[in-house]
């Protein structure tokens, strides 16, 4: 399987990071930000790097859904997964576009409160996930794995 792991550095990347015994298995590739902290980390992964800053950044979501296009094109994945936050939208919102299916992980932080991206993105999501069940109820049809760090 081929497997896009979308994630903005920082913690959204150390809980991508935690699943390695899943996605160490398949052939991937990586959209985050361009940060030291990602570049150090992902050291000889595939790496894409997105327009940041993107949280309430209307042009960078804008080159973000021409990028996530270009990428989706070339890297034809199987599987776009992500752990947020708002670099996730533009490919999560284009993955059906090449036949690709989506899964996203809310982050272990929320708890009582979906996130922004969650609620974003949780429309163009073909399993979503939580850490916690009180979490659940906000995303019906939701699949609690506990906590993953």
């Amino acid at each position: 399987m081929r497997v896009l792991i979308v994630c903005s550095s920082g913690g959204h990347l150390t809980q991508a990071l935690a699943l390695r015994s899943w996605w160490g298995n398949h052939e991937r590739s990586w959209v985050t930000l361009p940060t030291e902290d990602a570049r150090s980390r992902l050291q000889g992964e595939e790496v894409i790097e997105a327009h940041y800053p993107t949280v309430r950044n209307l042009p960078n979501l804008a080159r973000n859904f021409g990028l996530a296009r270009h990428v989706l094109a070339t890297v034809r994945p199987d599987l776009v997964f992500s752990t947020g936050a708002a670099i996730a939208l533009p490919f999560f919102v284009q993955a059906r576009s090449v036949g690709a299916r989506t899964a996203f992980l809310e982050p272990v932080d929320r708890i009582s409160s979906p996130s922004l991206s969650g609620r974003l993105v949780y429309p163009f999501t073909d399993r979503f996930l939580v850490q916690w069940e009180s979490l659940a109820g906000f995303y019906p049809g939701s699949r609690n794995i506990g906590v993953v760090l």
